[in-house]
């Protein structure tokens, strides 16, 4: 997934540890992210819902363990940088 460097730039380093940690590892729970990262839990809710606020992480039900939610990266940001990127490279 190529995430606009802007959507990500302002994030505190949690939430950017946390993308990357998706971005390498694919859909993981809460609680593998925070044995991944070796943040703290409340550390790694406040960063996905930071990245869920940006648009590019998505909460899915974990059917193995339906107490637990599955975070991923989504396709595009839902703030349409990606879009307004698209339609600049059209442009040219």
């Amino acid at each position: 997934m190529a995430v606009d460097d802007s959507v990500l730039e302002d994030l505190p380093p949690s939430a950017k540890l946390v993308f990357k940690v998706l971005e390498y590892d694919g859909p993981l729970t809460q609680k593998r992210i925070v044995e991944e990262t070796m943040l703290s839990a409340r550390t790694v809710r406040y960063a996905l819902e930071r990245l869920e606020d940006r648009g590019v992480v998505d909460e899915d039900i974990y059917f193995a363990d339906a107490r637990q939610s599955l975070y991923k990266l989504t396709s595009e940001p839902e703030d349409g940088t990606a879009d307004a990127d698209a339609d600049a490279e059209a442009a040219d």
